[in-house]
């Protein structure tokens, strides 16, 4: 399968019936290893970009949730800010702070 990067980004990708199988490591590196890198580029050869945006996405939403807007309490940004602030000090003061104990590095 060539993949190049093309001056049309908008063309659509055909349907690939192979996808639904995956590829083992084995066959991957036999691919890898029977491949001539001074092979010239097929005239059909879809960008990288386009395909992978045609692709499903590569992690589950389960395992990778997109991210979302922060909605609710306005208490959670000086918090935040402050232990932030807190630890900013423990370093400028040459403490360490790494075992939950403050001391002297």
């Amino acid at each position: 399968m060539a993949v190049a990067i093309s001056a049309d980004p908008t063309r659509s990708v055909p349907a690939d019936p192979e996808l639904d199988d995956p590829i083992t490591d084995e066959e991957l590196t036999a691919l890898a290893l029977a491949a001539d890198p001074d092979q010239p580029l097929d005239a059909e050869a879809v960008p990288l970009g386009v395909y992978l945006a045609q692709v499903p996405a590569i992690l589950p939403g389960w395992y990778m949730p997109p991210a979302m807007a922060s909605c609710g309490s306005r208490w959670r940004a000086p918090v935040i800010l402050a232990i932030v602030i807190a630890f900013l000090m423990i370093e400028a003061w040459g403490l360490c702070s790494t075992y939950g104990q403050v001391v002297l590095a």
